[in-house]
């Protein structure tokens, strides 16, 4: 008990710290995303500390997962329910979000395109102010909801729906 609380504070006093990210569909069932939230602290993210054209974890720390209670449409690719590991390719006009179907690995290394469930684009859009921290968060649609990420000054986000 002592070593989980232990672990447990570890997780909140890091520079980047957990977060997590949820989406209700209509029948009650979830999306979850866990990861880690860095900080830009001054730092050119974007073409610079994240390469474009690289696959980089989204996040920090632990890799991020993406888990969903039911079937899902990401982006027009079908995602059975379960848990995933989710990485993305960020590109200047372009993203793309790579759900992977292994599971349970540090942040990096990626583990490769055999392990690739889906390779969906994602739309990037420019912010208005910058972003500090990097933020993964879920916008409710119609349909479902749009998973969007938010750093510097980038939006990528990709739309989701129950199938």
């Amino acid at each position: 008990m002592a070593v989980l609380g232990l672990a447990q504070m570890d997780k909140a006093s890091r520079p980047s710290p957990a977060a997590k990210a949820s989406c209700a569909l209509a029948d009650a069932k979830t999306i979850t995303v866990d990861y880690s939230s860095p900080r830009a602290k001054g730092r050119k993210i974007f073409g610079d500390l994240v390469p474009y054209g690289e696959v980089w974890r989204a996040g920090a720390n632990e890799a991020t997962t993406f888990v969903t209670a039911t079937d899902l449409m990401v982006g027009g690719s079908h995602v059975p329910a379960g848990s995933y590991t989710i990485f993305t390719i960020p590109n200047k006009d372009k993203w793309t979000l790579i759900v992977s179907k292994k599971t349970g690995e540090w942040g990096i290394p990626y583990p490769g395109a055999g392990s690739d469930l889906a390779r969906v684009d994602m739309k990037v859009s420019a912010l208005p102010l910058a972003v500090e921290n990097f933020t993964i968060a879920f916008d409710k649609t119609a349909g479902g909801c749009t998973l969007r990420m938010d750093w510097e000054t980038t939006r990528a986000s990709v739309d989701i729906s129950k199938m």
